[in-house]
């Protein structure tokens, strides 16, 4: 599978994504399967405008960030000591920013990898661990302070600025779902995904549909990527018991986000794949009235012999 397209088409009323990086590498196999497990970080910053690469650091795969100052992040899993976990699903991120000619401009702009001092205190964004809408948000939240986001996501004037073909969609108001004798349980997300789906059968348009699969595999915000932190919020939820079975339900329910995270990987071209096809023309409406052959002149039938009779 390609890492990404390689001219991603430009999103109805959107910006488009920065582009690939150029390195010579981006072809071969290792290369595309590594940016592939980083697509849910590179793939928000790159619909801001940032570039994105991908760099072996001293024990891991990094992402380095290009800024409009020159200057770059460094988003990376804990390199001291070096992370068990696969790339691209760290027990934390790191991001920094650096400037080639200026060492003094170095900052810490999130950290949610433990600490192994014990006796130090721990960052709040620890909590987070490896996800990575946290982090998007607080590089967010910095470039906007510096003035160094191409494509920020809200204007100067306070109006949100489109990032993506995403149809607007009114979010289902949360019920009361404690089932009780008379009443039964509403499953008002279930409704809200099946409307999606109507929604979808209903469409004539492939950038319509790329557009609603954009509400399902937008790695940060997307249908998928909430489901993994819900089960993955359940799974703590279920160790507070401090039971035995809380404990294999926890690892059960940290399992199934582990699934579903890595279905949002590996579907993450899927829209721009959707919105490059091209449809068909539409072939000629028939008439519901049969077309009649034209007519033939009558043949004519030769003359009947007479009868001999003996």
């Amino acid at each position: 599978m390609a890492a990404d397209n390689e001219s991603t088409p430009q999103a109805i009323n959107a910006t488009p994504l920065a582009p690939l990086p150029s390195t010579r590498n981006r072809n071969t196999a290792w290369w595309q399967e590594v940016w592939h497990s980083h697509a849910h970080i590179t793939t928000p910053l790159r619909q801001r405008g940032l570039e994105c690469d991908i760099e072996f650091g001293l024990s891991a795969h990094v992402v380095r960030v290009s800024l409009p100052d020159d200057s770059y992040l460094i988003i990376s899993p804990p390199q001291e000591p070096s992370s068990e976990r696969p790339p691209g699903d760290p027990e934390g991120w790191i991001a920094t920013r650096e400037h080639p000619d200026d060492s003094s401009l170095f900052e810490v702009v999130y950290d949610s990898a433990p600490s192994n001092d014990s006796g130090a205190p721990q960052r709040p964004e620890v909590r987070h661990g490896g996800s990575a809408q946290p982090l998007i948000e607080a590089i967010d939240h910095r470039l906007v302070q510096l003035g160094l986001l191409p494509y920020p996501t809200v204007s100067p004037t306070g109006t949100p600025h489109p990032l993506s073909a995403t149809p607007t969609l009114q979010a289902p108001k949360a019920p009361d779902i404690c089932d009780t004798a008379d009443r039964a349980p509403i499953y008002v997300y279930g409704d809200a995904l099946r409307a999606l789906t109507d929604r979808l059968n209903a469409t004539t348009s492939h950038a319509d549909a790329a557009a609603l699969l954009h509400q399902i595999l937008e790695p940060t915000d997307g249908l998928l990527a909430q489901l993994g932190e819900f089960f993955e919020a359940a799974g703590e939820k279920a160790k507070e018991a401090e039971e035995d079975d809380g404990f294999d339900l926890s690892y059960d329910l940290a399992d199934v986000a582990a699934e579903i995270r890595n279905l949002g990987e590996v579907l993450h071209v899927a829209e721009d794949r959707m919105r490059a096809l091209t449809p068909l023309a539409p072939a000629p409406r028939l008439s519901s009235t049969p077309a009649r052959s034209p007519s033939l002149p009558p043949r004519l039938l030769p003359p009947a012999q007479p009868r001999h009779t003996r």
